[in-house]
């Protein structure tokens, strides 16, 4: 085992220094973007059937996931799914009750921590709306967005929205809307880092950043040929899953720079960040698998591979617990562990 790791951290080393070259040639590490050439954003890989029971247990909601998170002041998962549209508000003390419902219209397949403790954006692009829920009460605010707000991110007090159908992104000031850039192809993730928000561009697929004082958009950063979900760290870095390269990726902010490339073979896609233990949860949908990853150090280590509820397309972590919650993309359910148990 230990003469595997070693042959798999060298090559991880070799692809890095390749990825840095290609990607310093392709977009440059300053300046204003210049982007790699447009190409159809990845998207998970189809799951086969499950060969292995999914670890820990299983609550079967009878819908589609399409995006998980875990709100920890009041201990609230809230899961969105389809046919209809809808958020599942679980509480982490009493997963087998029923789940509260709070309406949604249309599909949403973001959800982030709003600007106050309770609150969950909920961006829905078919309804040009950008919702704000609160956790405890269920009480929902409705902004409107024009362009097809799909990811969203509060950064440095203001909301940075991605919108996949301008493309392009709005800053939000209250309720204030100021549009930015035209640089964009697919934005479909918006993770902070101070007051700089990268945005995941899909069709791009590539990093870009984005000032969430002023909209001025910076430096890009070509991210692998296939990524589709970011998540920030403790340390100020961007992680972001490539799909189609089978990698994990770990980019600094400021510079924008790739610092790590590390192979996840088996269609890594969603993605969800536990700063208690440093643990990057990435899921696999072509092996029906979840693994964590220790990200603490000068690569990723692998310290978990757990089998899942098919097609693995959500994924949260409550870093109180350890919990981990996988949302399953055919209906099979939402999948809970602790993998410290």
């Amino acid at each position: 085992m230990a003469r595997r790791r070693r042959t798999v951290a060298k090559a991880a080393t070799v692809t890095f220094v390749a990825a840095v070259l290609s990607s310093l040639t392709a977009c440059g590490s300053a300046g204003e973007a210049t982007l790699p050439d447009q190409a159809p954003g990845a998207t998970p890989a189809a799951s086969p059937e499950p060969d292995r029971s999914p670890a820990g247990t299983v609550l079967p909601i009878g819908a589609r996931v399409t995006a998980a998170a875990v709100d920890e002041s009041t201990r609230t998962v809230a899961v969105a799914v389809t046919d209809p549209d809808r958020l599942l508000l679980l509480d982490l003390a009493a997963l087998d009750a029923p789940p509260r419902t709070v309406g949604l219209p249309g599909r949403a397949d973001q959800l982030d921590a709003g600007a106050a403790p309770g609150e969950l954006l909920v961006p829905v692009g078919t309804a040009d709306r950008l919702l704000t829920v609160d956790m405890a009460s269920g009480r929902v605010r409705s902004v409107a967005v024009d362009g097809g707000p799909v990811a969203a991110a509060v950064v440095a007090g203001r909301t940075v929205v991605a919108l996949a159908g301008r493309p392009g992104v709005a800053v939000l000031d209250g309720e204030r809307v100021r549009h930015a850039g035209d640089q964009f192809a697919g934005p479909a993730d918006v993770v902070g880092i101070g007051g700089t928000a990268a945005v995941l561009d899909r069709m791009r697929t590539a990093l870009i950043a984005v000032d969430a004082a002023d909209g001025h958009v910076g430096p890009s950063l070509r991210a692998g040929h296939g990524a589709t979900n970011a998540v920030a760290d403790r340390f100020g870095r961007v992680l972001v899953t490539d799909t189609r390269d089978g990698e994990l990726l770990v980019f600094s902010a400021a510079p924008l720079l790739m610092r790590q490339r590390f192979p996840a073979p088996g269609a890594p896609y969603a993605i969800a960040y536990d700063p208690t233990r440093d643990l990057a949860w990435v899921t696999l949908t072509e092996r029906n698998e979840v693994v964590g990853f220790d990200v603490a150090g000068g690569e990723p280590v692998e310290r978990y591979r757990l089998a899942t509820v098919r097609q693995p397309n959500a994924v949260a972590v409550d870093p109180t617990s350890g919990a981990v919650f996988v949302g399953s993309g055919t209906g099979d359910g939402v999948q809970v562990v602790n993998a410290d148990e």
